[in-house]
């Protein structure tokens, strides 16, 4: 036979404008050179020693999340993982298999030191003042990537806090070093077990038993319903010790491990994995306990007050993912639209796609400094500042609500600025939108979350301190004032009335009070380097909040939105 050569014709080199973007598309290589707003607030708020030990991970994080990361977090989420129930002799097993990607991702996170910083007692000294900042800035990067694996490594933050805050010191100095182990072989990951059938956000109907067995240590009995990184090595489970206490001042609070002393598995049935719409690459299942051996931290009864600790920090992570993914989708949508051609120009040219990112970039700028405020506020906490804390219990669960609901909103209309192909599931648009839906339901839907709010501003002084500083923040506005004097009335009314009026007024009031603050602390966080994207952001905030009647409108030019998104192609 003989051989014939075809040469087939290359279209894009007959037809130049066949493309979906431009010859010149370039997308960065480096989230965190790229970022000039994470950058500027790291420099300006954590110490040079602290700059000079991290920043190199962060431009390894940084490179790996641009060009790395991707594919791997596609592969994860792809092959979800895999419950073995038995083994090929018929024993039960209950082993959770990853993807060799999910393993891959998981050594790229401790390799940031986003744990060991925190954690390693010569660094954790070395940067007490500063240890959630760093942490979270790894995290943060590492998000902006992978939507799944940041649960879990929420999750393992989580439960050192608890081991260290709670726990006795031979569980400290026996389980802290497999959370800042930069070995993936030897990391210990986290959970915490809270969600039953019977209660769901309603903690206090739980009915998992606790049976004391022997001094400290627990048999536990009963179902969870719901429990992300099913596979942990520790794990922290609220149950109850004596069915007569009802309500959450009868629960308290288990450090379980997968493994007993003498090296034996603990019991625990792994019912199935849930088939999740999103963060499928780690794994969330409903778990049986029959006689799993758990030891009592704290005392009895001191449960669900030990768990916040958990639940208050995972919120702030949960802050962070929605952050991060807001600001993927944010830079995917612009490198896209600066070299996609429409109409005979860049995408980028019309005022409707300049005027949508102009929001867009607005509701960013504004979560990451709410974001960061609450971050820098922990910390301050954490190094005994009374006043700090009473700000966080309030100010934690806005936050919670505010980013996790602005992070859905965000990525949809991203995905929308870039088309049809912002929906095809080969980039990496379709992901994160699936991943971030579920933020404003995990660790508190948007309603508890007003009823936190609720409670806190009753029993802390987290109000108190934020309205004198609102009034400084913006005193130059005088309709504000009035809008802070008008919600203060309300909050001054609010015991007087019933119940069913006070939740109904209690979410429209602390989602303006968030916005308010919103734009305080984009006021006390300007500076001469940062006013490019936080001067528009604040103006375009203060225009939606003053104005409802239709006027006529001028966008930003091409050069000012680009400023806004404070992103260099690197």
């Amino acid at each position: 036979m003989n051989n014939i050569a075809f040469s087939f014709p290359k279209t894009t080199e007959k037809h130049p404008q066949n493309r979906v973007v431009s010859a010149e598309y370039k997308s960065s290589q480096n989230f965190f050179e790229s970022d000039k707003i994470l950058k500027h607030f790291l420099k300006k708020f954590i110490s040079d020693t602290a700059w000079q030990y991290m920043a190199p991970k962060w431009q390894k994080l940084g490179k790996q999340a641009a060009c790395d990361m991707d594919l791997l977090s596609q592969l994860a989420d792809k092959n979800p993982p895999e419950l073995i129930k038995r083994n090929f002799f018929g024993e039960t097993i209950n082993e959770i298999r990853f993807h060799p990607a999910y393993h891959t991702l998981t050594q790229i996170a401790i390799d940031s030191e986003m744990f060991r910083v925190k954690w390693q007692p010569d660094l954790r000294s070395a940067f007490q003042k500063e240890l959630h900042k760093l942490g979270f800035a790894s995290f943060f990067l590492f998000g902006m990537s992978e939507g799944g694996l940041p649960c879990p490594l929420c999750m393992t933050d989580g439960v050192a806090r608890l081991i260290d805050k709670f726990a006795q010191e031979e569980d400290k100095k026996r389980l802290l070093p497999h959370i800042y182990s930069t070995n993936l072989e030897e990391l210990y990951t986290g959970a915490m077990f809270l969600t039953e059938k019977a209660g769901g956000s309603d903690v206090g109907a739980n009915l998992v038993s606790a049976t004391q067995w022997k001094d400290n240590y627990y048999l536990l009995n009963g179902e969870k319903w719901f429990c992300s990184n099913a596979n942990a090595e520790i794990i922290f489970a609220l149950a109850r010790t004596n069915p007569e206490i009802k309500g959450t001042k009868g629960l308290s609070i288990f450090l379980i491990e997968k493994k007993k002393s003498d090296g034996s598995p603990n019991t625990m049935e792994i019912v199935r994995l849930k088939d999740k719409l999103g963060v499928r690459s780690m794994a969330s299942a409903e778990c049986i306990f029959t006689d799993t051996l758990g030891k009592l931290i704290g005392k009895e009864g001191e449960g669900f007050k030990i768990m916040t600790e958990m639940i208050n920090l995972s919120r702030l992570y949960n802050a962070v993912g929605s952050l991060s993914q807001m600001r993927r989708a944010l830079i995917e949508a612009y490198q896209f639209l600066k070299y996609r051609i429409s109409f005979g120009v860049s995408a980028l040219e019309h005022p409707l796609i300049r005027t949508k990112l102009t929001e867009l970039a607005s509701i960013y700028t504004a979560t990451f400094y709410l974001t960061w405020h609450a971050i820098h506020t922990l910390d301050k906490a954490d190094n005994g500042s009374s006043e700090d804390a009473e700000l966080l219990r309030l100010l934690t669960p806005m936050l919670k609500k505010t980013a996790a609901e602005a992070g859905v909103y965000v990525i949809r209309e991203c995905m929308e600025l870039m088309g049809g192909i912002g929906y095809i599931e080969d980039g990496v648009m379709p992901k994160l939108f699936r991943d971030t839906l579920v933020l404003p339901i995990w660790e508190g839907a948007g309603n508890i979350m007003v009823l936190d709010m609720l409670r806190a501003s009753a029993k802390s002084e987290g109000l108190k301190i934020m309205f004198p500083f609102m009034q400084k923040q913006l005193a130059e506005y005088e309709f504000l004032l009035r809008e802070l004097q008008t919600i203060q009335e309300i909050f001054l009314q609010l015991p007087q009335m019933d119940k069913d009026t006070t939740e109904a007024t209690a979410k429209p009031l602390f989602e303006r009070l968030a916005l308010l603050y919103e734009l305080a602390l984009l006021k006390f966080y300007k500076d001469a380097e940062n006013g490019e994207w936080v001067k528009p952001a604040f103006e375009y905030l203060l225009q939606k909040l003053q104005s409802s009647a239709l006027s006529f409108q001028k966008p930003l030019s091409v050069q000012e939105v680009e400023k806004m998104l404070a992103w260099v192609v690197a």
